[in-house]
């Protein structure tokens, strides 16, 4: 072990499992279960409220608070129950918190099918089992935290970023067959409503099938736990960590800027390019499809470079990616603007462009917490960490649909995501490419 790995004293912190494949596997099928169902409601979530909206006879600010609303408590509820499932999992255990994850999952998702098939006429039930849905899947997926800590359980430091990168890959695998399964769901079942929400129930329930049949526990036995679940001072405690508060700072900026990509995506080629609603899932499985191979070409460069290396990377591609967009936007919808042949190619080279950018920045962070944490908090240090994450998933895409309709140019909202990320790199500096020593946990 490098000495500058060594905790104050000398004593070296406690050694983690030996890398277990089926809990790796199983982390990779939790986090792709949450974006799954994430991505397979996105695309459809706003047609499947639209009869029920429409019976009630709402204004259009208010039809567009209803959506928004079951948009963000999905990633209100992450924000409020990250760090309480990592706290819970410090102390229990990785295993039965990933296991009621899943199985909430099954049943939200379930949910969430049976309130978009029913009737127009029982409009007020259907949107408020909707919202029921949501807020219990947002729960259910509050485990991405947990998740973290058992590769964190499983990997030796050396290999933590490599073994975070598999969340990346998870994410876009999710955000990639999230859309298509809706789309075939939808013709597989005759356009039923209720088909999407059987197909995420289904597939959380095999996840959890598989889960129950092969995941071992990963937490160290030893590591004692603090008791308190909710606890504002206990994430006060994990914001002062050295160098960990800068971190989550900068994760939240990052999410928050590439939300506002995310939320906008839609409408951005409907406004400037005339998409419809089935060429829109192939566009965000276009996007997915980026995730998962850049994603997988994090793992061996991780091996050659720094995690802070690879964080400044992702940033800069980020920001040059989000201004591309911005630019096509302006190019096509500004005053004079024309929809030449180079705006539609510059759009995805751009949007890939983004989309590779952010999938080095979330295994980086994600490392770079870890392994600058107490080894007995891990659960609770990565629960925060994707709990600032989701704040930035609710704000981001917040101010990105309201930029969206500012103006005309349709490119307020990448002007402000870009102006985000200036303030991340000015944050950048204060971070070191050599890894600070770990906390002692005696401590």
């Amino acid at each position: 072990m490098n000495p500058t790995e060594l905790p104050p004293g000398g004593a070296a912190p406690p050694a983690p499992h030996a890398p277990k494949k089926s809990a790796l596997l199983i982390v990779w099928l939790v986090v792709f279960i949450d974006l799954l169902g994430f991505g397979i409601v996105l695309p459809v979530l706003p047609r499947q409220a639209k009869p029920y909206l429409d019976a009630l006879a709402l204004s259009d600010v208010s039809r567009g608070a209803v959506i928004g609303v079951l948009f963000s408590v999905f990633s209100l509820m992450q924000f409020v129950f990250s760090p309480m499932w990592g706290r819970v999992s410090d102390r229990i255990g990785r295993r039965p918190v990933l296991f009621i994850s899943l199985l909430g999952s099954v049943v939200f998702y379930a949910l969430y099918g049976f309130a978009v098939s029913l009737p127009a006429g029982q409009a007020e039930l259907a949107l408020g089992l909707m919202l029921f849905a949501r807020i219990g899947a947002g729960i259910a997926g509050a485990s991405v935290g947990t998740a973290a800590a058992v590769i964190a359980d499983c990997t030796t430091p050396d290999k933590r970023a490599k073994g975070m990168a598999l969340i990346g890959i998870a994410f876009g695998a999710g955000f990639t067959l999230g859309p298509l399964i809706a789309y075939f769901g939808l013709a597989l079942f005759a356009r039923e409503p209720w088909g999407v929400g059987a197909l995420a129930s289904g597939l959380s329930l095999i996840a959890l099938l598989v889960a129950v049949a092969i995941f071992k526990e990963t937490r160290n036995s030893n590591n004692k736990a603090a008791k308190e679940f909710f606890s504002l001072a206990k994430t006060r405690e994990v914001l002062a960590m050295p160098t960990v508060g800068t971190l989550v700072l900068i994760y939240f900026l990052a999410i928050f800027a590439f939300g506002t990509f995310e939320a906008t995506l839609a409408q951005f080629t409907d406004k400037v390019f005339g998409l419809k609603d089935d060429d829109n899932f192939l566009v965000f499985a276009f996007v997915g499809a980026v995730l998962m191979v850049a994603g997988g070409s994090y793992r061996p460069m991780v091996k050659k470079r720094s995690e802070v290396g690879l964080l400044k990377f992702g940033v800069g591609a980020m920001t040059i990616g989000l201004a591309g967009i911005g630019v096509v936007a302006y190019l096509v919808l500004a005053p004079g603007g024309s929809t030449s042949d180079i705006a539609k190619p510059l759009f995805y080279v751009a949007m890939s462009v983004a989309v590779v950018g952010f999938a080095f920045v979330n295994p980086s962070v994600s490392a770079l917490v870890s392994k600058r944490s107490d080894p007995t908090r891990q659960g609770e240090v990565l629960g925060v960490n994707q709990s600032f994450a989701s704040l930035g998933r609710i704000l981001g895409p917040f101010l990105g649909s309201v930029l969206f309709d500012a103006h005309a140019s349709r490119t307020l909202p990448y002007l402000g995501a870009v102006l985000t990320l200036f303030v991340v790199a000015a944050l950048l500096p204060r971070l070191k490419a050599k890894e600070e020593p770990q906390i002692n946990a005696d401590k």
